[in-house]
């Protein structure tokens, strides 16, 4: 089994990188997966189409593993934001989501409401930027029939209380989206009835890699509409006909096409890396990174509005330095090599296990550079 040190060498993201909440660069796993599909597909050797189609049912098992739910409830998907599209046009009712909601789900619920007439939406206030079980509480009514949240708040870092959350929405369908947490948290995943996410962050697998899981439950009650021949009763394998089948029962109803295989194992090899390191290794290392991220903002003079709690973040630090200061802060981080996400008055800094102390004396380069404009 490799080490925490070993699984970060494989990595060859260049200094100053603390932007993997919006992307992570890949490793030597995927792109391992990468060159060995190519090469499948650019041989067409006999029976190697074999090996290429056997990539979905790996993917399933690999991130099934992950989230602690049986294989057969996952379904691959190019992205989070079509396995949402899924999970909101197969809704009926009322849906509860915050305001600070991430637009993949935004955008799906409106999608879903406005063109079929029989999705709700409640938006909630978060508590002080917080989704917490009281806020949720707050805004359940009859009529809500779902709730969705996301693990790790994209803008704050906030990591829910996934247990606490449960316990509010009763008999409520959960919809989770573990973009932001799913391979540096390590979270009760089956309290979920939804769990959508995607490999492009945390678990370092690439664009085009997106999963949707479903509990038994949530299988019972979505309508797959948008649901394509791959997913019919019968499968491909069967012989062609003019007639239109219904689609299969549970998770793989929410196939539409070919997935890209290629991209089938680049997820499947990172989650199965991911697997191997474990999770409870990979979060302690990229807490400890981010507790020397927050400790510079912090002699640097710059405000820390993600939470300081391990119990309450991921691998996100939100800073928020004086106000009209942001640009001066932006600057001096370009300046120093910086890659992070600028957002109204804030950045957002986001570590892995392959953020080196080259990149954290950058950062510190940064803020001292930031503290000399501002304070002139």
């Amino acid at each position: 089994m490799p080490t925490i040190d070993e699984y970060a060498t494989e990595f060859t993201d260049e200094p100053g990188y603390l932007d993997f909440a919006t992307v992570a660069p890949i490793g030597e796993a995927a792109m391992a997966e990468e060159r060995a599909q190519s090469l499948l597909l650019s041989t067409a050797r006999h029976g190697a189409m074999t090996a290429i189609i056997d990539q979905e049912d790996r993917v399933d098992a690999a991130i099934a593993a992950l989230l602690d739910v049986p294989p057969e409830q996952l379904v691959f998907q190019p992205s989070t934001s079509q396995a949402l599209m899924h999970v909101a046009f197969g809704l009926t009712g009322g849906i509860a989501l915050s305001t600070g909601e991430h637009p993949a789900t935004t955008y799906a619920v409106a999608r879903a409401a406005d063109a079929l007439g029989v999705l709700q939406a409640t938006r909630f206030t978060p508590d002080h930027e917080r989704v917490t079980p009281a806020s949720i509480a707050d805004a359940l009514t009859s009529s809500i029939a779902a709730v969705a949240v996301s693990a790790v708040d994209d803008r704050t870092g906030h990591l829910v209380d996934l247990e606490g959350i449960r316990q509010v929405v009763g008999d409520r369908l959960l919809i989770v989206d573990a973009s932001q947490a799913l391979g540096v948290v390590d979270a009760p995943w089956n309290l979920a009835d939804v769990v959508v996410g995607t490999g492009r962050t945390w678990l370092r697998a690439g664009y085009g890699t997106g999963f949707l899981a479903l509990s038994e439950r949530a299988a019972e009650q979505l309508v797959p509409v948008w649901s394509g021949w791959l997913a019919a009763a019968g499968g491909p394998g069967e012989e062609r006909t003019d007639a239109v089948a219904p689609p299969v029962s549970g998770a793989l109803a929410y196939r539409v096409g070919y997935a890209d295989p290629t991209a089938q194992a680049r997820l499947a090899g990172a989650a199965e890396e991911v697997a191997a390191i474990g999770v409870d290794a990979i979060r302690r290392r990229v807490l400890d990174t981010c507790a020397t991220i927050i400790q510079l903002a912090d002699q640097a003079g710059i405000s820390v509005v993600s939470p300081r709690d391990d119990a309450e973040r991921a691998g996100i630090v939100v800073i928020e330095p004086a106000a009209g200061t942001v640009t001066a802060l932006v600057a001096a981080l370009h300046n120093h090599g910086i890659t992070a996400t600028h957002t109204g008055e804030r950045v957002r800094l986001s570590a892995h296990v392959s953020t080196r102390d080259d990149t954290l004396q950058l950062l510190q380069s940064a803020f001292t550079e930031f503290g000399t404009v501002t304070t002139a």
